[in-house]
């Protein structure tokens, strides 16, 4: 195989070939270009963190925060935690000029309910 590009990838082998062929001689398919390493967008990240098993079921509201940023702090602590959740603004809170402003109700995962509960307890408590 040259140096001159980019290599290329048989879909059925695996094998390598040079940037200039266009078959693999072994299986006789097409090559295609040499998967690249994908970056981790933010998405990808925090999916990779959820644990599956707090992610099943309807969703149900564990807590109602005072504001975003309390609420963004509550869908932090239960990231860590490997729970999944939403985050929406709480009914009756919804005033076009103030769209940052008011409660917010987190919800997760029915199977994820009680160890949100127990994360987001008080110490001691």
């Amino acid at each position: 195989m040259s140096d001159g590009g980019a290599a290329l990838r048989c879909p059925g082998c695996g094998e390598l070939h040079a940037p200039d062929e266009r078959f693999c001689e072994s299986c006789s398919l097409p090559l295609v270009p040499q998967e690249r390493p994908r970056r981790l967008t933010d998405s990808v990240r925090r999916a990779r963190r959820i644990k599956p098993q707090y992610a099943d079921g309807d969703l149900v509201r564990v807590v109602r925060a005072l504001s975003q940023p309390e609420a963004e702090m509550i869908e932090q602590l239960l990231l860590d935690q490997g729970i999944p959740c939403l985050v929406r603004r709480a009914p009756g809170m919804d005033v076009p000029d103030f769209l940052a402003a008011g409660a917010r109700d987190v919800l997760v995962p029915r199977s994820g309910a009680q160890a949100a509960r127990e994360a987001l307890a008080p110490a001691g408590g």
